[in-house]
């Protein structure tokens, strides 16, 4: 369950996200589902866009049946447009190690051309 500081925060986040699926006339299928749970592999936040024309329930109805089977947050409802969220460990773990081995560039860089400027000061 988000508090309403991560829910502002995750609201922000997706404010530039475009929507991944779109859900029409025949709802909330098996298909579906399955689509969202693969896509909850790659990412944690993501954009539903419902056809508010062709579809048999509201959003709100959409948004909580996805939560339900896929035990995610819904971060907000807004027209047709779900926003969805749900921690991934192993995305989060990866981008720790990304940052981590920039960083650690980062530090053999600086080392290379403090030294680099060293030489060219003392003439070694």
């Amino acid at each position: 369950m988000l508090n309403s500081k991560q829910r502002a925060q995750l609201r922000a986040e997706a404010n530039g996200l475009d929507p991944i699926f779109q859900i029409g006339k025949e709802g909330v299928t098996d298909a579906v589902i399955a689509q969202i749970e693969d896509t909850f592999n790659t990412r944690e936040l993501f954009k539903v866009k419902v056809h508010l024309e062709s579809s048999p329930e509201t959003p709100k109805e959409i948004a909580n049946k996805i939560a339900e089977a896929t035990k995610c947050d819904v971060v907000q409802v807004v027209g047709g447009t779900i926003v969805l969220f749900r921690i991934n460990l192993m995305l989060r773990q990866k981008a720790a190690e990304k940052k981590k081995r920039a960083k650690e560039k980062a530090q053999k860089e600086a080392i290379k051309k403090r030294t680099e400027r060293n030489r060219r000061k003392y003439g070694n």
